[in-house]
């Protein structure tokens, strides 16, 4: 999927569910399925409930989409 194609929105992981997928509710109330995609998959980056997340969607179908940037919980990353 191009970048160009697709829609980024921001998201809340509302149930975390088998095979690293999960269901996100995003700010206009929309509910889709998401994975993880890139680097949080080839990294193992775990994604729990109530965590919020980018999700990079298609245009063609608004239901399913991949999580390319996840928030993380006690500023693991920051120096």
């Amino acid at each position: 999927m191009a970048s160009a194609d697709s829609i980024r929105v921001e998201g809340i992981v509302e149930e975390v569910l088998p095979n690293r997928t999960c269901r996100v509710k995003l700010s206009n109330g929309h509910r889709l399925l998401a994975f993880p995609s890139g680097r949080l998959r080839m990294e193992f980056v775990r994604i729990t409930a109530g965590q919020r997340v980018m999700v990079e969607m298609s245009p063609y179908d608004l239901s399913k989409g991949a999580v390319v940037q996840s928030e993380t919980r006690n500023n693991e990353h920051e120096s």
